[in-house]
């Protein structure tokens, strides 16, 4: 099993590894089980996220909604936007994803003023679904299967299809008015920017001893409405997000350094190695030398 590893930057956003230095585009067909957990951290990035499914199911988190993708299902996930994707009732799911930057869409001003922009803006376009058999769902799907092929024959400019491929679904999606320009007045909720204030602090500061005062305390906000902020948009407690952050780095550690089990356990704020070991199996189902004996077997 190959490990995928989202690395993040101390404000949550993801360091996205494009394909070549330069040009922001990004194209990976994968598998849920490459990932710790069959879960991916929650993220954001200023690129516009393509998710097709290729077998399986993926369920998906964007903004605090949860959402069920199927077997050839699409889905865009506007720039900026908290997201994640996790397994399905633990199963597997093989799927393609596409990180397109805004700023390979054109280099006109207008144009991108015109046609993008005012669509990146739109609070209320936080994600675009489009399931199989829908309006601009078998478009998007074929379009993005289509990168996908020019990507794994890697023909010479294959990269300049590939940004024409998303043009042009852009277009049709523009035609359909399944795309929509931002409404005036709209603002991200409160509630959203204290919880991306704190999912910040608590991925700066996951390797300390944090209690649920100076968890609430970076968000400015009570002990009760952290809990019902975190209730609301990642449907668990902040401690359980905290440790549950704190066993993915763990992961990292186990499968790239030759740390000992007790090093890392302090090292993501574990003040005991047994709760680190007892958590670490209630999550993965094994212990953290297994884990880490099951990787390297994998990886000789």
């Amino acid at each position: 099993m190959k490990t995928a590893i989202t690395e993040l930057m101390q404000d949550f956003s993801e360091v996205v590894k494009y394909e070549q230095a330069g040009v922001p585009l990004y194209i990976r067909t994968s598998l849920l089980s490459f990932y710790p957990d069959m879960s991916a951290p929650c993220h954001w990035h200023d690129d516009i996220e393509w998710i097709h499914i290729l077998e399986g199911r993926m369920s998906y988190y964007v903004n605090g909604k949860r959402l069920l993708l199927k077997e050839n299902d699409s889905l865009m996930v506007n720039a900026r936007q908290m997201h994640y994707g996790y397994s399905f009732q633990k199963q597997d799911c093989r799927f393609s994803c596409i990180l397109f930057h805004p700023s390979l869409f054109c280099s006109n001003q207008i144009l991108q003023k015109k046609y993008v922009t005012p669509i990146l803006e739109n609070c209320g376009l936080e994600y675009l679904c489009l399931p199989s058999g829908t309006e601009g769902g078998e478009e998007a799907a074929q379009s993005l299967s289509q990168i996908v092929s020019l990507k794994e024959k890697e023909e010479e400019g294959y990269e300049m299809e590939a940004i024409a491929q998303m043009q042009m679904l852009w277009g049709r999606l523009l035609q359909k008015k399944l795309l929509f320009p931002s409404q005036d007045n709209q603002q991200i909720p409160d509630d959203l920017k204290t919880q991306k204030d704190i999912v910040s602090f608590l991925y700066q500061h996951y390797s300390e001893k944090l209690s649920l005062d100076e968890i609430a305390a970076a968000g400015h906000v009570s002990r009760s409405k952290c809990c019902r902020i975190f209730k609301h948009y990642l449907q668990q407690t902040p401690m359980d997000f905290l440790n549950a952050y704190r066993l993915k780095v763990s992961c990292n550690l186990l499968d790239a350094t030759d740390k000992s089990i007790t090093e890392i356990a302090f090292a993501c704020g574990f003040n005991h190695l047994s709760y680190f070991s007892k958590t670490f199996y209630n999550s993965y189902g094994c212990t953290p030398r297994e884990y880490r004996e099951r990787f390297r077997s994998s990886h000789p």
